[in-house]
């Protein structure tokens, strides 16, 4: 089985669309995608870098969570960007999602009231580059 991490922005946008992650189209977005044996199967996506902070959307099927995925994904926005934090927005009746992000090491920031597509809450996560396991601490 092969396995490798390609960067493809279009690609993983459309595959993230597939799997449900509702995106809005930026022009500064970057994406990071597994593939296994030619076939995506994981994706991150960056969009809205402000220069201090950038939104971070992913998604996968499987077994798509790896080590050199979890490198990446984290040491884009915190190394090659410099930022001091990544943003998630996790509609509040998406368990899976905020299993993920808290496993990850995402707190919860803010509550939107109302601002899900179902009418429930959206829940904004925040990681800062400090609190970021993922890295190489030097």
């Amino acid at each position: 089985m092969s396995t490798r991490l390609i960067i493809d922005d279009e690609r993983v946008y459309r595959f993230l669309r597939d799997q449900g992650v509702e995106l809005p189209r930026a022009v500064d977005q970057q994406g990071i995608g597994l593939e296994r044996d030619g076939e995506l199967v994981g994706g991150v996506l960056y969009e809205r870098f402000n220069g201090q902070g950038v939104w971070m959307h992913c998604a996968g099927v499987g077994r798509w969570i790896t080590r050199d995925l979890l490198r990446a994904a984290f040491a884009y926005p915190f190394v090659q960007l410099g930022v001091s934090f990544i943003w998630g927005w996790v509609d509040s009746s998406n368990q899976k999602a905020r299993r993920l992000n808290e496993h990850l090491g995402f707190t919860p920031h803010a509550v939107l009231d109302g601002a899900a597509k179902d009418g429930g809450d959206v829940i904004l996560y925040r990681m800062t580059r400090e609190e970021c396991r993922f890295l190489h601490k030097d």
